[in-house]
């Protein structure tokens, strides 16, 4: 999963830093994730995992790093399997 999130981060949020050079818990807004580039983020997270992310998890605390990205993931799929 983290490579998937990792893959639609460098197509799609236009960061100032190589995903590569970044660990799963670093700060992405610091390596230039912008507010715009975190809708296109989501859409693109929405098609690959076939998830719908809730209005009241589009937070800044959601995209901060690629862990709580996959986080949230896991746990909409988790609820998305028990509906």
């Amino acid at each position: 999963m983290k490579t998937q999130l990792r893959r639609i981060l460098s197509e799609s949020a236009r960061l100032d830093v190589s995903v590569d050079s970044l660990g799963d818990s670093d700060d992405l807004y610091a390596a230039g994730l912008s507010s715009l580039a975190t809708v296109h983020v989501m859409l693109a997270i929405e098609d690959e995992f076939a998830i719908e992310i809730p209005d009241r998890m589009l937070t800044r605390r959601l995209f901060s790093s690629i862990d709580t990205l996959a986080a949230s993931i896991v746990e909409l799929r988790r609820l998305q399997a028990a509906a």
